[in-house]
C-alpha cells in the first residue's frame, strides 16, 4: 500500500487520540474536585442549585440546600465546587468589590443624562380630548342611523325572534 493511501487515516486515528485525551484529562480534574470536597464548602449541582456540603461519603453527598433542609445527592451530580468569596457573592448578595469602591449602579436612566434636578418635560402621545369627543359624536350618530334604517326595512329584532326565515 501507499503512504498517501494511508495518510488520512492516519490523521483521523491522531484526532482520535487527542480528543479523547483532552476528554479523559476533563473527567479527571472534575473527578479531583469532588473528591476535594469538604464540609462546609459551598457547591453548585448540574442542576444549578447552590448548597453548602454538610457531609462527604463514598458516592453521595449531604448537601443543605437550605437553613435547617438537607438533601443526599450523588458525587457525580456536583457541577463546581466554589470558593467561599464566590458562594457568599452569588448566594448571600455579599459584593466585597462594590462595598470597597462604594459604587452604585442607578436604578433608572434619570441620573445619567446630567439634568437631575430640572423637570424633564413629558411627551403625551394620546390624542386630543376634542378628537375623542367628535369621534364618539360620530359613531353615536352612526350607530342611530343604522339602528333606524334597520327598523325601517324590518330588520330589526326584538325579543323572543327566532333566526329563522
Amino acid at each position: 500500500m501507499d503512504l498517501i493511501t494511508l495518510l488520512p487515516f492516519i490523521v483521523l486515528i491522531g484526532a482520535m487520540f487527542l480528543m479523547t485525551r483532552s476528554a479523559k484529562k476533563k473527567q479527571a480534574a472534575a473527578a479531583q474536585m469532588r473528591n476535594d470536597m469538604q464540609p462546609g464548602t459551598g457547591v453548585r449541582t448540574i442542576g444549578g442549585m447552590y448548597a453548602t456540603v454538610k457531609e462527604v461519603h463514598d458516592d453521595t453527598v449531604l448537601l443543605e440546600v437550605a437553613p435547617g433542609v438537607h438533601a443526599v445527592y450523588a458525587k457525580n451530580a456536583i457541577g463546581a465546587v466554589l470558593d467561599d468569596a464566590e458562594y457568599n457573592r452569588i448566594v448571600h448578595g455579599d459584593d466585597q468589590e462594590l462595598d470597597a469602591d462604594g459604587t452604585v449602579v442607578p436604578d433608572d436612566a434619570s441620573s445619567l443624562t446630567g439634568d437631575t434636578d430640572a423637570e424633564v418635560a413629558k411627551i403625551d402621545l394620546g390624542k386630543d380630548d376634542a378628537a375623542d369627543d367628535a369621534e364618539t359624536e360620530d359613531a353615536t350618530a352612526k350607530d342611530v342611523k343604522d339602528a333606524t334604517a334597520k327598523d325601517a326595512k324590518g330588520e330589526g329584532k326584538t325579543d323572543g325572534d327566532a333566526d329563522s326565515k
